[in-house]
């Protein structure tokens, strides 16, 4: 499995009661993106290195028509990673 910087992560609950998790990939620790990352978490804000399991779903971020590659901010806004 592998991610971008600006990618969602979804981490799916595995036992009855537990919560779904949900962050973007800040940075990787690894130029050809493999795990570990560091992942901003959306419900605390937090940044941590995380490894991701079986129960781990990634969704990278779309691209422009140009090539210019972008990712949902707060609020389904789009923002270039130059922005």
């Amino acid at each position: 499995m592998k991610a971008d910087i600006g990618d969602r992560v979804i981490v799916n609950a595995t036992r009855p009661g537990a919560a779904r998790r949900d962050g973007e990939v800040v940075a990787l620790h690894h130029p050809n993106g493999s795990p570990p990352w560091d992942v901003r978490w959306s419900e605390t804000g937090r940044v941590s290195m995380f490894f991701p399991g079986p129960d781990t779903q990634v969704h990278h971020f779309e691209h422009h028509k140009q090539g210019m590659p972008v990712a949902a901010g707060r609020g389904g806004v789009l923002h270039t990673l130059a922005d």
